[in-house]
C-alpha cells in the first residue's frame, strides 16, 4: 500500500522547498567536488516562480522547479528527493507535474542539465522521455554536464 503523494505548486519562497534545496546543495557539493562552485552559481533559487513540492503524509519528500529559458522552453531545476525516499516514483511525479505546468504556461518543451555522475537523475530523464541534446548555454563546454530536452 503506497502512501499518497500530494503535489503542490508554489514558488521559491516556500520553506519546505528551501529545506530540501539545502539538502540537495550539500549532496551536490560532495558529488561535484571542486566543480561545485561553478554549478552553484546557476542554481540560485531566489528568482524561481514555479516550484513543485511533494508531500507524503504531510512530510516533504521531494521538489523540482522550472525557470523560463527561452520563449518556448522551460528549464527544469532543483530536482531532489531525499535518499531515504528514493525509489518510490516521487521524482517522476514531480517531473510530470513540472511538465504539465510548462504546458499550462504555454511553453513547448522542457530542457535541463545534470551531471554525468548523477546516474539516478539520468535514468529518470531517459525513462521520462527526455532526449540527450548538445550542452546549451553556460554548460556548452562543461565536460561533466549532460543536457536533455523533451517536447511537451
Amino acid at each position: 500500500m503506497h502512501a499518497m503523494i500530494k503535489l503542490i505548486r508554489t514558488n521559491s519562497e516556500n520553506t519546505d522547498f528551501q529545506k530540501l534545496v539545502t539538502q540537495l546543495d550539500a549532496e551536490l557539493k560532495i558529488n561535484n567536488g571542486e566543480a561545485d562552485s561553478f554549478y552553484a552559481q546557476f542554481n540560485k533559487t531566489d528568482s524561481i516562480k514555479f516550484v513543485v513540492v511533494a508531500f507524503e503524509n504531510e512530510i516533504v519528500v521531494g521538489c523540482g522547479a522550472i525557470k523560463e529559458y527561452s520563449k518556448d522552453a522551460m528549464e527544469v531545476k532543483r530536482m531532489f528527493v531525499p535518499k531515504d525516499k528514493r525509489g518510490k516514483g516521487i521524482a517522476s511525479k514531480v517531473l510530470n507535474e513540472l511538465e504539465n505546468w510548462t504546458s499550462d504556461l504555454g511553453f513547448k518543451k522542457c530542457i535541463l542539465e545534470t551531471g554525468l555522475k548523477q546516474i539516478e537523475a539520468i535514468s529518470l530523464y531517459k525513462k521520462s522521455g527526455y532526449k540527450i541534446i548538445p550542452n546549451y548555454g553556460q554548460y556548452e563546454n562543461v565536460v561533466g554536464s549532460i543536457c536533455f530536452e523533451k517536447e511537451i
